[in-house]
């Protein structure tokens, strides 16, 4: 199998490599400018990775539909979810990393949303992004928890959010797309598999964080 990075770059449209790479260059200075690293970095690559995700990558049937009465719409896993619950995590490191400008990164990375993504399922996630991670924010900032319960209690309210703005875009934008009947995403156990999933990562982060907390390798109070 051959590798065609301009593909890639350009969500299958080669014809737009030079200004996608011009888009890349300034994103990069953007965030270099924003006095973000590493962390910053990856926050933005991956938001538009997982919207891109979803709607190329199948997601996993735990219950097919009518397979149980109980279950009679099924319940699906993406793949992607524990590490779209890490963006939570994630994000609160880039703002211990560059303070508040975080906001501005998560309106880029919603920006590259729709180069790469159905743009109904880009728009879900930008709804869903802009309000999950202002609770994470105003959480995150204004709380005088400890950093391992910071962590764990922004992601804790952000995920429920993020998964019923998200699931409700994924509903709509499969009818349009696929052609499927309402529903087909955005239901009780859909939710709450991916509510579940999406904290996974952030209880195990924060059991990391926790005890380097308790060890002194970091302080609990840090911002």
């Amino acid at each position: 199998m051959n590798f065609d990075l301009a593909a890639v770059l350009t969500n299958g449209h080669p014809d737009l490599l030079v200004p996608a790479l011009a888009a890349l260059g300034l994103t990069i200075s953007a965030i270099w400018m924003l006095q973000g690293r590493a962390w910053a970095l990856l926050y933005v690559m991956l938001i538009p990775f997982l919207n891109w995700s979803f709607g190329v990558i199948p997601e996993f049937k735990v219950l097919a539909p009518g397979e149980n009465s109980l279950f009679a719409q099924g319940v699906s896993l993406h793949p992607m979810t524990m590490v779209t619950g890490m963006v939570f995590v994630i994000r609160d490191f880039v703002q211990r990393e560059m303070g508040h400008r975080v906001l501005m990164l998560m309106a880029i990375a919603v920006a590259w949303s729709f180069f790469y993504a159905w743009p109904v399922i880009a728009l879900a996630s930008g709804i869903a992004f802009a309000v999950s991670e202002s609770v994470d924010w105003l959480l995150f900032t204004f709380s005088k928890y400890r950093l391992s319960t910071r962590i764990l209690l922004s992601s804790a309210l952000a995920a429920p959010v993020d998964t019923t703005v998200f699931l409700y875009g994924a509903d709509l934008a499969k009818q349009m797309e696929l052609g499927l009947e309402p529903g087909n995403s955005l239901h009780v156990w859909n939710w709450i598999v991916f509510v579940i999933g999406k904290m996974v990562g952030a209880v195990i982060v924060s059991a990391i964080i926790r005890r380097r907390e308790d060890a002194g390798l970091i302080s609990p109070r840090e911002a």
